[in-house]
């Protein structure tokens, strides 16, 4: 199955630095972090026994999943204020009310 990845809100996925960060020191290698991501973000490296961020642009915007299932908080991300901020700089409360309403309209049809 391969990810589509669209742009997020009309900005290109590649420029959002949003992307997890493993901390190999504090990784035990139990693969929570790649089987969990449906977005195919991870591989895992046999030998050192520990996941890799192999498709950084694969992971959702504001997702933390994989954080959250860190048994060990291996993983973390930038802060999510920084998110917050490029919503407020790209204006784009008044995309998502717009792609709201074209939702709305096609679950109506």
């Amino acid at each position: 199955m391969e990810v589509i990845i669209k742009p997020w809100h009309g900005i290109p996925r590649e420029k959002i630095k949003w992307h997890p960060t493993v901390d190999e020191s504090k990784c035990v290698g139990c693969g929570m972090c790649v089987t969990g991501c449906g977005r195919k973000v991870y591989g895992f490296d046999y030998e050192k026994k520990k996941p890799v961020v192999l498709r950084p642009n694969n992971c959702m915007v504001a997702c933390v999943t994989c954080a959250n299932t860190c048994l060990r908080d291996a993983i973390s991300f930038p802060p999510v204020e920084n998110v917050r901020e490029m919503i407020r700089k790209e204006k784009l409360l008044g995309r998502t009310m717009e792609e709201l309403k074209e939702r709305m309209e096609e679950l109506k049809a």
